[in-house]
């Protein structure tokens, strides 16, 4: 089902000297206003194509001239990279070790059900992403892809293949990135049949991937000649096996802040009817003590904190239309009976909400609530794999934010154009057929 193909990889000219730790950097999504003006320093620097400072017309030009400088070089020859990242987790001495490839895979229609996203999107964050790949026709970062294979038959290659890396680079979230290619023809014809009878579920890049498929029906429709084989028919993606134990997801907290008339007693009164809500005198507790609980949530105020629990027979009253399978997650109990309900932010209203932000990070969120910078913050527990493959084969999805795949992949390895001189195979490529 999913056709994936190698690719001709844009990567930083290693003639250069150029020092592959300064030049990467986080995802658009997740890269601090800090971060990013300490990233902007360095002229060449990833973060210009993927957060530019000006329009993405601008990052357009900043492309185009480190293409004609050398700075950025294609590779000859296409390849699938290969690409693991090992990592530690708070509290645990273990190495884990999450190994996935990059290529390109068609860009599928929703409605096609070989790419099945599980959240929704924030439309500003789509729409932003549509203008600077349309301007650059170049994806400057991969979106993360799941597939499921119990037989581990890519991972033998890509073992093979990370013996002998392109990089290697520890990056800003502590994790030690490592990147390889494969081109050699028989192994990648291999590796693209095993993903002939695949879907793929998308973890994490919605806005990204739905960016490409607005920018696709953009571009084919104003092509009278458009094939299906153009660059714009294709999306960079770095896809790992579900079933590896090293794919590990984080929750992600909501933070509520200038609502209008905020009271944090009369929140409390809409809560009483619907939960059981216990003080809590220690918040820096309050993860844990939800841990493992169901329908569980720490709510947290400047000057106190709370175990909130729904009664079973509060669920009763959920009215969103929604399939019972969606009602009953944790995340979306929590956006209908704290968030509208309690808080009275519309579920109609909340994707593009200035009154609802979002936090990884259970410190992070404590900090904003006690410094005043939000009014509340809601703790929710990590989601788990099966949940996920669960709401995809639904058809539904999850409310926005729902899932932290931890490590996030960076930027700066390797870019992929579109543009179709670019795009195309070389001349003396195996791949002809089928680029």
């Amino acid at each position: 089902m999913a056709e994936i193909q190698p690719f001709r990889a844009w990567r930083y000219n290693a003639a250069l000297g150029i020092e592959i730790d300064e030049v990467t950097s986080p995802l658009f999504d997740v890269v601090s206003e800090k971060q990013r003006q300490n990233l902007y320093k360095n002229p060449l620097n990833s973060i210009h194509l993927s957060v530019p400072r000006g329009t993405a017309e601008e990052a357009a030009h900043t492309l185009a001239r480190w293409k004609s400088e050398g700075i950025l070089k294609q590779d000859p020859l296409p390849g699938i990279y290969v690409y693991y990242q090992y990592f530690k987790l708070p509290g645990s001495e273990k190495t884990y070790c999450r190994k996935g490839i990059m290529c390109h895979i068609r860009t599928y229609d929703w409605e096609e059900k070989v790419i099945l996203r599980h959240e929704n999107t924030i439309p500003k964050s789509v729409n932003d992403r549509v203008e600077l790949l349309d301007k650059t026709m170049c994806h400057v970062s991969a979106t993360h892809g799941l597939y499921t294979d119990p037989e581990f038959r890519v991972e033998a290659y890509m073992d093979e293949a990370i013996r002998n890396p392109i990089y290697e680079t520890e990056d800003y979230q502590g994790v030690r990135d490592v990147l390889a290619v494969i081109q050699d023809v028989k192994v990648i014809r291999e590796i693209i049949s095993l993903f002939r009878d695949k879907t793929i579920i998308l973890a994490d890049g919605h806005h990204r991937y739905e960016s490409s498929l607005i920018l696709k029906h953009k571009l084919a429709a104003a092509n009278p000649n458009d094939t299906g084989k153009e660059g714009y028919h294709f999306h960079l993606m770095y896809l790992s096996n579900t079933e590896s134990d090293d794919l590990r997801i984080l929750p992600t907290h909501r933070l509520i802040k200038n609502v209008p008339d905020f009271n944090e007693e009369k929140v409390l009164r809409k809560l009483a009817p619907y939960f059981t809500i216990k003080p809590v005198d220690d918040p820096d507790s309050i993860y844990e003590i939800i841990l493992g609980k169901p329908w569980t949530f720490g709510l947290i105020f400047k000057d106190q904190a709370f175990k909130v629990r729904l009664q079973p027979e509060a669920f009763l009253h959920f009215s969103w239309p929604f399939p019972d399978q969606i009602k009953r997650l944790d995340l979306t109990v929590m956006h209908y009976f704290i968030i509208e309900q309690a808080f009275g932010l519309s579920g109609r209203t909340q994707r593009s909400s200035e009154y609802l932000d979002f936090d990884r990070s259970f410190s992070d969120c404590l900090q904003q609530v006690w410094t005043g910078k939000c009014q509340a913050a809601l703790i929710t527990q990590e989601v788990s794999i099966e949940t996920v493959k669960q709401v995809c084969a639904s058809g539904s999805t999850m409310p926005q934010k729902s899932t932290y795949f931890f490590p996030k992949v960076i930027c700066g390895f390797a870019f992929s154009s579109i543009r179709q001189d670019e795009f195309a195979a070389s001349p003396f490529s195996p791949f002809n057929d089928a680029i």
